[in-house]
């Protein structure tokens, strides 16, 4: 798959029209200065070449040079990849906090009015874009009460207290949407269990309903609800673009957008393949999360 992927983002970054040391120097520079900075990035030599020696750097953590700044990729990368990490981190605790209890809670009070309220909420909050939430909180939160600010970053060694006031609203306006959607799985995937023989057998030796529910069906119900959580974990990165913009955060997302704008392929090129990566570890570690979970795939080993 990374291989795959890694020739995928190769060549359409490479099908784009223009030379990218002519892009990086701007039209007035001269064909002399073109031909040195294309022999300085290596985009003068054939494409399997090309390929090798940007596959062989980012193994070595050598990302190469960006082309607007001329400077290194890989620190820049490491400085923002912290931002990064910490918001998605923290909204996907914060989106499970929320869903996994709500989730339950609205299985234990199926067919009541109260249900049917939240069920509603939940699916708004499904329908709602992160950058449109994320735009509400900064008018209300920031303008209107004035409890927190609307934008900018503070690292965490530099101020605890204004790190955490920074990152607030962005964490909110990442996870409601996400929150949303696990607590209509974490419903629905309890829901099925209750509905089993196991958790009728458990009822009728005398367990009640909610006993049978925290003791069995919540555990087992747990298996869906990871795989759903894996595959939000990296939709939390798209998601977490648009929100680092809105917040101007200085993460992944923004540089990616940074280097979009201003064709630095090189730059854009290693951002998407760090991005399939991160997506590729999260399925591998859900995968690997299901055997200690589930006893079932232990024994089939």
């Amino acid at each position: 798959m990374l291989v795959a992927a890694s020739v995928i983002i190769f060549l359409l970054l490479r099908a784009v029209p223009g030379d990218p040391a002519r892009i990086a120097l701007g039209v007035t520079a001269t064909d002399e200065d073109v031909a040195k900075l294309a022999n300085q990035l290596g985009t003068d030599k054939p494409l399997y070449q090309q390929y090798f020696d940007w596959i062989g750097g980012m193994l070595t953590g050598n990302f190469g040079i960006s082309l607007t700044s001329k400077q290194d990729i890989t620190p820049l990368v490491i400085d923002r990849m912290q931002v990064s990490l910490i918001l998605t981190v923290s909204a996907m605790v914060l989106s499970m906090a929320i869903a996994i209890p709500l989730g339950t809670y609205l299985v234990r009070r199926r067919g009541k009015l109260d249900t049917a309220i939240v069920s509603a909420l939940t699916q708004a909050g499904i329908a709602v874009p992160s950058f449109l939430v994320g735009i509400l909180t900064v008018a209300v939160f920031s303008v209107w009460l004035g409890w927190l600010p609307a934008n900018g970053w503070v690292p965490p060694n530099a101020g605890f207290g204004d790190f955490v006031a920074h990152l607030v609203l962005p964490v909110v306006a990442l996870s409601l949407v996400q929150a949303a959607i696990l607590t209509r799985y974490v419903r629905s995937a309890v829901n099925e269990e209750l509905d089993k023989d196991y958790v009728r057998t458990a009822r009728a030796v005398g367990l009640s309903t909610r006993q049978a529910l925290y003791r069995h069906a919540l555990r087992n119900a747990f298996l869906p609800v990871l795989t759903v959580t894996g595959l939000q974990l990296t939709t939390l990165i798209v998601g977490a673009v648009v929100i680092e913009k809105v917040f101007a955060l200085p993460g992944l997302g923004s540089m990616l957008l940074d280097a979009v704008a201003t064709r630095d392929l090189t730059t854009v090129q290693t951002l998407m393949m760090l991005l399939v990566v991160f997506t590729l570890a999260v399925t591998l570690i859900v995968d690997v999360l299901y055997r200690f979970i589930d006893p079932r795939l232990r024994r089939q080993a």
